[in-house]
């Protein structure tokens, strides 16, 4: 029983991997597998989608979810 995690862009290099595991019966929503990966609360404008959809942190997660986390978007032409 197991979500995928994976990280991307900045995240990826502040944890030092772009994905991990999480025993789902450890956690019930996106912050939380937050906190289970990376030992301190989810960090303001992160991005997050469950299944490839943008979610919220306290979106419920399951067994088999993929969560994904990103930091914010920036950039862009003026």
């Amino acid at each position: 029983m197991a979500i995928t995690v994976r990280f991307f862009a900045g995240i990826r290099e502040r944890l030092g991997r772009n994905q991990a595991q999480v025993d789902a019966s450890a956690v019930a929503s996106a912050a939380d597998v937050w906190r289970e990966v990376a030992g301190v609360p989810l960090p303001p404008n992160t991005l997050i989608a469950v299944n490839q959809e943008y979610a919220q942190p306290g979106q419920a997660v399951r067994d088999g979810d993929e969560v994904a986390f990103f930091p914010p978007v920036t950039g862009g032409a003026a």
